[in-house]
């Protein structure tokens, strides 16, 4: 299995569809000859969030986001809120969805995986140190978001440093010896 190494020096920074800030996208995929936003099969990224503000009307796509910096983030819909009001508890909602955000303890950091309905199934896991988890046949990406992690991966050791990223292609066991890491997995329909 080919695993390749995602270092921040590679990472680009998009705005956001509002225009209201900027992501650092960590990997993504885009349709052939498609730009902006239009061409975004799936993205994971990291933003912060300083203000309270609406949301980008990303219809079609399904998000899941984790607070990795800060707490007492709320996303308010019309339905009703959505609670990131802890770190590193992953939620899932419907990116067409109207959402304004609120900051209650002030500014935080968000790690976002989006994807289009119609390419693929996406997952965000956290896993923490003395956790494992065996991952189906999917993309994975492996993130240290805050502090350094090692990782093995079906017995390999694979130490990563803060803000990079492991990516590969298969199922795989994967053991966290240190640190906490996100595990994004992008299965295509």
């Amino acid at each position: 299995m080919l695993i390749q190494t995602l270092s921040p020096d590679n990472y680009q920074h998009v705005p956001w569809k509002n225009g209201g800030g900027v992501t650092t996208t960590i990997a993504s995929e885009k349709r052939q000859g498609v730009e902006g936003w239009a061409g975004i099969l799936w993205q994971l990224g990291r933003t912060k969030i300083v203000t309270p503000a609406p949301f980008s009307d990303l219809t079609g796509f399904e998000r899941l986001q984790v607070v990795i910096g800060g707490s007492g983030l709320v996303l308010e819909t019309p339905e009703g809120e959505i609670n990131l009001r802890e770190a590193f508890l992953p939620v899932r909602y419907d990116g067409g969805t109207p959402i304004t955000s609120r900051l209650e303890n002030g500014p935080v950091e968000v790690v976002n995986l989006i994807a289009s309905r119609d390419f693929c199934a996406i997952d965000l896991i956290v896993l923490r140190k003395g956790e494992k988890v065996l991952l189906p046949a999917a993309r994975h990406i492996l993130l240290a978001p805050e502090a350094p992690a090692g990782i093995g991966i079906d017995g390999q050791e694979h130490p990563l440093a803060m803000n990079h990223a492991l990516a590969f292609e298969g199922a795989a066991q994967v053991y966290l010896h240190h640190g906490v890491i996100l595990v994004a997995s992008i299965k295509p329909r």
